[in-house]
């Protein structure tokens, strides 16, 4: 396991943060600590990659609620949940909304690191291909609305000629433009921009 995993905690209770931050820090984690779940969500879309380990009952945003929103935002990050003694059939609930475990206070140390190992395991793929996926749309977005329009019919296989005829343009210039996408698609080939736009979507596999 990497030293540099990151982990982001996330507990009303000052004395919790503060002792899972020490127990982290020490097991070689990158931690960052939050206090509610509303302060977490706002800065979630420009974190890296990592595990979320939160409580379930905290004021304002809770724990479920925390898992209902990352869940219709398709983050990858995965998520376990702190429970207090009497809270299972909250932490089967959210198992169900994706929690990849959840563990009962007062627990082991080792138990929550292999945990947390464990859930940033099974989270490291998805998480991958999501900004694969992000940086392809990224060039796609580069593209003006002519070389789209020239991408689109070579994705559909047509020829150079009909791309032309299609928009009342020389072939010659279709040639410049398709060298123009296949540059800011980072493409070598046809093929590799076939690739790229089913990845992206834009052709069913």
């Amino acid at each position: 396991m990497s030293g540099k995993a990151k982990i982001y905690v996330i507990d009303d209770d000052v004395a919790m943060r503060d002792s899972l931050s020490f127990l982290l820090d020490a097991a070689g984690f990158d931690v960052t600590i939050f206090e509610t779940a509303v302060k977490f969500l706002e800065v979630l879309p420009g974190l890296e990659f990592g595990c979320v380990v939160s409580d379930v009952r905290m004021p304002g945003l809770d724990g479920i609620e925390l898992l209902k929103r990352m869940k219709s935002g398709q983050s990858p990050f995965p998520i376990v949940i702190m429970t207090g003694h009497g809270d299972i059939p909250l932490a089967v609930e959210a198992m169900k909304l994706g929690a990849v475990d959840f563990l009962e206070k007062p627990f082991e140390d080792d138990r929550l690191i292999a945990m947390i190992e464990a859930a940033i395991r099974q989270g490291e793929p998805a998480a991958k291909n999501e900004a694969v996926t992000r940086d392809i749309a990224s060039r796609i977005a580069t593209l003006s609305p002519r070389e789209r329009q020239v991408m689109e019919g070579l994705i559909a296989g047509l020829s150079n000629k009909l791309i032309a005829r299609d928009y009342d343009i020389s072939p010659r210039t279709i040639e410049v433009y398709r060298a123009n996408v296949m540059t800011k698609m980072q493409a070598n080939s046809l093929s590799e921009l076939v690739r790229l736009a089913m990845r992206a979507g834009l052709l069913k596999d």
